[in-house]
């Protein structure tokens, strides 16, 4: 038992940092936005280790710790990688609605990080992508369910939100499930690329810079 609480201490210490971000932030910064449906998410991902939901729990937990860093030090820090730039440089943005402000970060959070998440946890437990197949597949269905509740809590009523709403097209412009897909093949690629460090970084920045497109296009500011 002792051990067992050892090894999820790591899942502890991000837990506590989100929560220290969302008592920190103001509550309708794009940043807090985006970390409130993510702690939620985490949360959910240490109750399912407490409940051996996973069944290779060192491994749920090296790819749940190396994902969610990638994010927090870019929240704790106020800067990053391309992908993150829109929700920084919109996330107090007055046109910008919260439900955009999820989007976006679930958008940098998913095809960006998490293919480097899943490169970082490969070098740290010595195994091959495909090992963690179902601990990627797992978390994501987490982050799918997430996204269906965030999408109902934040969304506007339906005598607000018309099929000719501009917020309407852009939601219909972005899907996680396939930018889930495109992640782990981004990460397979880097994980092949590895022995190839200038092709493997030009994959990577390239990955960047076009995920931090999509993301500003979802923060579009709209209209009241």
């Amino acid at each position: 038992m002792a051990q067992l609480a050892q090894i999820l201490t790591p899942v502890d210490t991000v837990v506590s940092r989100m929560r220290t971000l969302d008592a920190t932030l103001p509550e309708r910064d794009g940043v807090a936005v985006f970390n409130r449906v993510y702690l939620a998410v985490t949360e959910e991902v240490d109750r399912c280790l407490d409940a051996g939901a996973f069944p290779d729990p060192e491994a749920a937990i090296t790819l749940d710790v190396r994902f969610a860093e990638r994010y927090l030090a870019v929240a704790e820090e106020g800067w990053g990688p391309a992908c993150w730039r829109p929700l920084l440089q919109f996330r107090r943005h007055p046109g910008v609605r919260p439900l955009q402000f999820a989007l976006a970060g679930i958008n940098a959070h998913i095809g960006h990080d998490l293919a480097l998440a899943v490169v970082d946890s490969c070098r740290t437990l010595r195994c091959e992508p495909a090992d963690l197949e179902d601990e990627f597949d797992r978390v994501g269905d987490l982050l799918v369910s997430m996204e269906e509740r965030i999408r109902e809590d934040l969304m506007p009523g339906p005598d607000v939100l018309q099929i000719a709403d501009p917020l309407t097209h852009l939601l219909g412009s972005w899907s996680l499930e396939r930018a889930r897909d495109a992640t782990w093949s981004a990460a397979r690629a880097l994980w092949a690329l590895r022995g190839l460090p200038d092709l493997a970084e030009d994959f990577a920045h390239r990955l960047d810079a076009a995920v931090g497109f999509a993301g500003r296009m979802l923060l579009t500011p709209l209209p009241d």
